[in-house]
């Protein structure tokens, strides 16, 4: 027997049954084959992987528009809302009673203290007169006589020719003469009274409303309750403001040191504070159900253009005139519940968000009241860079101030509302 065969060897066997290669030799060979193109692909990840990182190391720092805040001197203002009153407002009501036979003047012109309104039938007050003046007469003449009887009397008395008792009834009845006269001369002056009350007159200065009554008609003037009313009159020149304030700000105003009465109003069709006035009275309690105090100011009005019951925005000057920093209104962004400024500290250009406290607005500038200092470098443009980037390179820049000139609302409940340049007020 031959060794092949003894060991399996298949030489011995026709082609046809020759066994082929195993699958494992041909699975190895390609193993083997592929390793050298996957380390040729792993070292060309590689050095994509080290070129990026290369690149992003050597990124430049973004650019930001930095400058110091601007300082100015200021005023700060408080708002309010209010209503114009009159300053005097009176109801013209006859003091007599009769027929009303005249009216002097216009409705709605402007009339002086003491120029004819209306005028009621005298005629029958003028004869009360003149028969009081008559009585007048009669009690002067009377005591004339009382007068006359006394003086002989008490010439007689020496000869002893009249009695005392004689003499005294003389003197009571000089001395109830003299109260006659007296009594009578008050009659003729109630009576003058009377016809002169018969001219309704202006009792101020101000503008009148329309007639309540025409000519011809009975007006009375007996009680105040019940008389006719005739017309009103509107004392304007000064006019009042009135408004309520809160118990916040009047602690405000009282705590103030250098606190102010300077006021200043606008219309709802105006964008400025045109008119000017000062606080002259403050309410002696607050409102219990509202918590408010009631105030007034007055404020000239020479030409009568401010009317009563006319609607009014008010600021009261939040004291004195002090130095304040200002910066962008853009500048000062919200993050959660509180305001920051981005601020570049440092050489390396790092950036740090600040917290502030802001103020109102000036001009398109807010009044920031803590939190920076006038050497910060406060970052005005660029803000997006700033919130993401711990580093920034800087660029001078330059705050200015918008033309606008009315304050706008605060952003974040301020102390005062509005503030305007203390140069500019």
């Amino acid at each position: 027997m031959y060794l092949s065969e003894l060991k399996g060897d298949p030489v011995g066997l026709p082609e046809a049954e020759q066994p082929t290669e195993t699958p494992r030799f041909t699975r190895k060979r390609a193993a083997y084959a592929a390793l050298p193109i996957a380390g040729l692909i792993l070292f060309g990840a590689y050095g994509l992987v080290g070129h990026d990182k290369a690149q992003a190391d050597t990124q430049p720092l973004p650019t930001v528009t930095v400058s110091q805040p601007v300082q100015r001197s200021i005023v700060e203002w408080d708002d309010y809302v209010g209503r114009f009153e009159a300053s005097q407002a009176v109801e013209i009501r006859p003091r007599v009673s009769g027929a009303l036979t005249g009216i002097h003047f216009k409705d709605g012109q402007i009339v002086r203290k003491g120029q004819l309104l209306f005028t009621i039938d005298p005629r029958p007050f003028a004869a009360s007169l003149a028969e009081a003046r008559a009585r007048a007469a009669s009690a002067a003449t009377a005591l004339s006589l009382a007068h006359a009887d006394l003086a002989r009397a008490n010439r007689l008395i020496a000869d002893q020719a009249v009695s005392a008792e004689e003499v005294d009834s003389l003197r009571a009845r000089v001395q109830s003469a003299e109260a006659a006269v007296a009594a009578a001369r008050a009659q003729v002056q109630a009576r003058r009274l009377d016809v002169e009350f018969t001219q309704v007159r202006a009792p101020i200065t101000g503008r009148v409303s329309d007639r309540r009554v025409d000519i011809g008609n009975l007006v009375s003037g007996d009680a105040a309750a019940s008389a006719t009313v005739l017309t009103t009159v509107n004392a304007l020149d000064p006019i009042y403001f009135s408004f309520d304030g809160s118990e916040a700000l009047y602690l405000k105003q009282r705590r103030q040191k250098d606190g102010s009465d300077r006021v200043e109003i606008r219309l709802q069709d105006e964008s400025g504070y045109r008119w000017k006035g000062k606080v002259d009275f403050t309410d002696n309690a607050l409102d219990n159900g509202s918590g408010t105090i009631r105030g007034r100011a007055v404020v000239d009005n020479a030409d009568y253009f401010l009317t009563p019951g006319m609607f009014g925005n008010m600021r009261l000057a939040a004291g004195g005139a002090h130095q304040a920093l200002l910066v962008p209104d853009a500048a000062v962004v919200s993050d959660q519940a509180r305001k920051v400024v981005y601020v570049v500290t440092g050489k390396d250009g790092s950036v740090e968000a600040r917290p502030v406290e802001a103020g109102p607005l000036i001009n398109g500038l807010r009044v920031i009241r803590s939190g920076l200092k006038p050497k910060d470098r406060v970052v005005i443009s660029g803000l997006q860079f700033a919130a993401t980037a711990p580093q920034v390179q800087t660029i001078a820049g330059r705050i200015e101030a918008a033309t606008a000139t009315v304050a706008a609302p605060a952003v974040s409940a301020p102390i005062s509302s509005q503030a305007t340049l203390a140069a500019a007020r």
